[in-house]
């Protein structure tokens, strides 16, 4: 009756559910078309400036130099550290590698360096022709060297990579993409800036003005905003050069250490091999001048620092077949071309036989020679005394 259908008007029907799913689609869609509608608004700005059709913004000139340094040492920072990385590891292959596994977060394989290879490869012959031998004893003496050198190389590369390249490539890969992103952020609100104000000049109605007028203060705010940021993070770059420098100066610790290093297991390799009796020298120089004809010459550097010839029996340590005879003089062949290089010298050529001998007070790499009238110094890594 009546009475039951107002009962029924009285009760509260729910609304239907919201789809809440569309109302999501609705702002996607809602943000990517507003999303579009400024890269459009960007891309129109900047080929206008291109065309040279829109006015743009200059940033200023303590910003534009900030810029310009970053720029330069992010290009000159990568430089130095691919150049460095060649100079440490030749081999692109194994520099491949190395990448590679580090990407990987993997260690890579343990391989030996070319000078423990080589190390490797002399203890081994050494050991075959036998260290009883005045040739095997002299290999392993070396492979024991090109061993010790292999470790400092890779004592080098360790050091180089932890205290000079891994900050090098921190800074590649962390601040300067932040600075990146930074700056990338600074122009497209730069050209958001200049869009604003192309549309406030070209508004005539006093409405559109109102609103291009505040889109214009809007956007001269956020552009001052992110140019503020970029400013104080470009201004961090001394801190950075400052901090490179520290790495710098780590690395070429490095490398003294290194090359000191090699330097006395060279010089300690020297005083093993010349303690080698006196007979091996000598059997090795039999065929020694056989093997130089007379138009041998050497290269013209050799004319003005003495080479050190291990086959020479005058130059061999241990050896006393320098000495002269109870007269003072002597007989020496001529072991190769040397020119002269001031006239206290004597010229040489290979194969002739000149008269040497001893004064006091000379250097004991040198001797004074004599051919017919002319006299002057001579090397004696250059000759061979005769008996």
């Amino acid at each position: 009756g009546p009475g039951a259908w107002s009962a029924r008007a009285r009760v509260a029907v729910p609304p239907p559910p919201r789809d809440r799913g569309r109302d999501a689609m609705d702002f996607n869609v809602k943000k990517l078309a507003a999303g579009a509608g400024t890269f459009l608004s960007r891309a129109v700005q900047f080929t206008e400036e291109k065309l040279g059709q829109a006015e743009k913004t200059e940033l200023d000139a303590h910003l534009e130099n900030l810029l310009s340094k970053a720029e330069n040492t992010k290009l000159w920072t990568e430089k130095i550290m691919k150049q460095t990385e060649v100079l440490l590891q030749p081999n692109p292959n194994a520099r491949i590698e190395e990448f590679v596994y580090e990407k990987l977060d993997r260690k890579a394989p343990p391989r030996l360096n070319n000078c423990e290879q080589l190390g490797q490869y002399m203890l081994e012959a050494g050991k075959e022709f036998g260290p009883g031998t005045a040739y095997g004893s002299a290999l392993i003496k070396c492979g024991e060297t090109e061993n010790r050198i292999g470790a400092a190389e890779r004592e080098l590369i360790h050091s180089s990579e932890v205290n000079f390249l891994a900050p090098l490539r921190n800074f590649l890969e962390g601040d300067y993409r932040t600075i990146s992103k930074e700056r990338k952020l600074l122009q497209n609100k730069r050209l958001d800036l200049d869009a604003a104000k192309a549309r406030l000049k070209k508004a005539k109605v006093s409405e559109a003005r109102s609103a291009a007028e505040q889109e214009m203060r809007i956007t001269q705010s956020e552009f001052d905003r992110q140019a503020e940021i970029t400013r104080l993070l470009l201004e961090g770059m001394s801190s950075t050069h400052a901090h490179h420098l520290r790495c710098l100066h780590d690395y070429v610790d490095a490398q003294l250490t290194y090359y000191a290093q090699c330097y006395q297991y060279m010089v300690d390799l020297q005083k093993q091999l010349g303690s080698f009796p006196t007979t091996f020298s000598s059997n090795n120089n039999q065929s020694a001048p056989s093997s130089l004809s007379s138009s041998t010459v050497l290269p013209s550097s050799a004319s003005s620092v003495p080479l050190c010839i291990p086959n020479c029996p005058i130059g061999t340590p241990g050896s006393t077949d320098y000495k002269l005879s109870s007269s003072g003089t002597r007989k020496a062949r001529v072991l190769y071309d040397y020119d002269a290089a001031d006239s206290s010298e004597l010229s040489l050529l290979a194969d002739e036989v000149i008269t040497v001998y001893s004064l006091p007070g000379m250097d004991s790499d040198w001797l004074m020679g004599e051919r017919g009238n002319q006299k002057g110094k001579v090397p004696i890594t250059y000759l061979e005394l005769l008996n």
